[in-house]
């Protein structure tokens, strides 16, 4: 599996994806090779995907450290770590000063698979914005 293959499935399904979302993917060259998948409708929510030998992840920018209430910040942390088990196929991470929500799949998922992690993991990220939202600026 590459992100070529899961950029081709998914641009290819148009209105016939199995969950009703339409993805709009664009690889994006680099160091690792990253696919940028837009989910119409929820553009200001990319997910970067990449592939290694051993997974697929996938990446969601939620918010940055400096739209964090300080005063807010270890209440919001700690409400993440408790919603992390119960949050179903998603966990939370920092990559520099970014919060992201993220999820793993195996190299022999199947498209269907792949599509079904990409949109409960865009549906968790609208559900995290809106729960956290009173930790931020």
């Amino acid at each position: 599996m590459n992100i070529h293959k899961i950029a081709d499935h998914l641009n290819t399904l148009a209105n016939n994806s199995v969950t009703g979302m339409i993805f709009d993917c664009q690889p994006i060259s680099g160091e690792v090779d990253v696919l940028q998948i837009t989910i119409i409708e929820r553009e200001e929510l990319p997910i970067f995907v990449s592939v290694t030998d051993d997974q697929i992840i996938a990446i969601t920018y939620l918010w940055g450290e400096d739209e964090v209430k300080t005063e807010s910040r270890s209440v919001m942390q700690e409400s993440m770590l408790e919603m992390n088990i119960p949050m179903p196929l998603s966990s939370f991470s920092k990559i520099g000063d970014k919060y992201v929500i993220f999820g793993a799949l195996s190299v022999t998922s199947s498209f269907s698979d792949i599509e079904h992690e990409l949109t409960v993991l865009s549906n968790n990220a609208l559900e995290v914005i809106n729960d956290m939202n009173e930790f931020l600026i």
